[in-house]
């Protein structure tokens, strides 16, 4: 199971591991809160800087980053670590609700064909 979560929520049993998949480390968050740091799996600057978590750009945000995955060799970490049954939660900082981690749960249930 792929869930994904603001790093700053509390921790939940079922969280499983717990991936950050943010570029850049979050304010106040202990190395102990977080299991794996993918910061490779993350959207390149140019394009995060780009998308600046602009709703309107979305789509766009999204078809670009997939495209970033999808020649990402760091994505295969994550997707043996979802195909051995592991429960995974992707960790982001950003407050908005569209952002690369909820971006990548969509790109990984593709990939699987979850």
């Amino acid at each position: 199971m792929i869930k994904v979560k603001r790093v700053y929520e509390p921790l939940e049993k079922d969280d499983g591991i717990r991936i950050l998949v943010d570029r850049l480390w979050p304010r106040g968050i202990r190395r102990s809160q977080i299991d794996v740091w993918l910061k490779d799996v993350a959207p390149s600057d140019e394009l995060r800087r780009w998308y600046n978590h602009e709703p309107d750009k979305w789509e766009e945000f999204k078809k670009r980053y997939f495209e970033e995955l999808s020649r990402n060799p760091k994505v295969e970490i994550l997707l043996q670590l979802i195909r051995k049954g592991n429960n995974v939660t992707l960790l982001y900082a950003s407050k908005s609700p569209y952002n690369n981690a909820v971006a990548l749960k969509e790109y990984l249930e593709k990939v699987l064909k979850v």
